[in-house]
């Protein structure tokens, strides 16, 4: 099981080829998405036909939605690195949901979840 960034997502529904590509060799690997990843996702949405899009694409995907004892220690490193790391709101809510999983963030802003203590972030993939 792996779980996927925002911005791995965009990359994905813009059709960016080395996205794609990567997401293709996967196989059968289950991907999860933190539901705020899904929100954020729709948040960029600027009318109902980009929404559909979004939303006819997240089928492909399961949303995983953090606990409230996640959600406690999301607050917990929140309050700790939100104002000398510069720490996101949702950031902190995303990155821990991965921590409580076990599993590697695969995104390519790991300077925002660079904070969060235990979380492993992974590029996937070369930009250019």
């Amino acid at each position: 099981m792996i779980i996927l960034d925002s911005d791995i997502m965009i990359d994905l529904l813009r059709q960016y080829p080395p996205a794609v590509s990567w997401l293709d060799s996967l196989g059968d690997e289950e991907i999860v998405l933190a539901g705020f990843v899904a929100m954020e996702l729709f948040q960029g949405c600027s009318n109902k036909s980009e929404q559909d899009k979004v939303a006819k694409v997240l089928t492909a995907f399961e949303t995983v939605w953090p606990s409230s004892e996640t959600c406690d220690e999301a607050l917990d490193i929140f309050l700790r690195y939100h104002l000398s790391h510069n720490l996101g709101l949702l950031d902190a809510l995303i990155g821990q949901t991965a921590v409580a999983l076990n599993l590697p963030l695969y995104t390519f802003n790991r300077k925002h979840y660079a904070p969060i203590p235990n979380l492993i972030t992974l590029q996937p993939y070369t930009k250019s």
